[in-house]
């Protein structure tokens, strides 16, 4: 299979490059749930492994060794910390210091320039595509896009961040504003945001339109 094949390769490429704890801890931390992500989300998402470190070692606030189960690297763009977190060993068996401590740390390694996501290992191995999803649309904030149907959609999902933050309405004024666009594109991207379903037209009593749109709830991520 491609993925075993690329997932061994990768795995032992790190394993070569690294020595004492750092390698000990790959070899026993990248275990079941980290293959599985691996498997049914990341390599779904990507088709490879570049740039992605498996049980990635980072300070903690207290200048402590702690591994994230993955660390995706592009340069000074972006240090994206992902966990994956079962819940026997997350939930039920952590006492009140250790959930304490995890808060602190994923705080801390976001003001020192890492974003952090988790998931669970349910979602991982029940739900896999809305992983990918939520990935994808993280991701597509640092990624290039350079194809013209790529940059559209690029714009077409701001525009969906943008309507999740102003918690309102959107006007092509607001679209103009953040992705700086004239209002004939502005308009156009909303309006093949409610051709694809997922934005939709705000109609008066009397039928009139006003140039307001809501998000279609339910296709926030497709």
């Amino acid at each position: 299979m491609a993925f075993e094949k690329a997932h061994t390769e990768w795995i032992g490429s790190h394993l070569g490059r690294r020595k004492g704890e750092r390698r000990g801890r790959l070899k026993r931390g990248h275990a079941h749930a980290e293959k599985l992500f691996s498997e049914k989300v990341w390599y779904v998402l990507k088709g490879n492994f570049d740039d992605l470190h498996p049980e990635y070692e980072v300070l903690d606030w207290r200048g402590r060794p702690y591994f994230a189960d993955f660390a995706y690297l592009l340069g000074h763009y972006l240090r994206l910390i992902i966990e994956i977190k079962g819940y026997n060993s997350h939930v039920r068996d952590k006492d009140r210091k250790g959930h304490c401590d995890e808060c602190i740390r994923e705080t801390f390694l976001q003001g020192v320039g890492y974003r952090v996501v988790s998931f669970s290992y349910d979602d991982v191995n029940e739900r896999p595509e809305l992983c990918i999803t939520l990935l994808r649309f993280l991701l597509s904030q640092f990624e290039p896009q350079n194809k013209p149907t790529e940059r559209q959609v690029l714009g077409e999902q701001e525009i969906i961040r943008l309507a999740i933050t102003l918690v309102r309405e959107v006007r092509p004024i607001d679209v103009e504003r953040h992705l700086r666009v004239n209002n004939r594109t502005a308009t156009r991207m909303l309006q093949n945001l409610c051709v694809k379903g997922r934005m939709r037209p705000i109609v008066r009593e009397n039928g009139v339109r006003v140039l307001q749109y809501e998000l279609v709830k339910g296709r926030l991520l497709d």
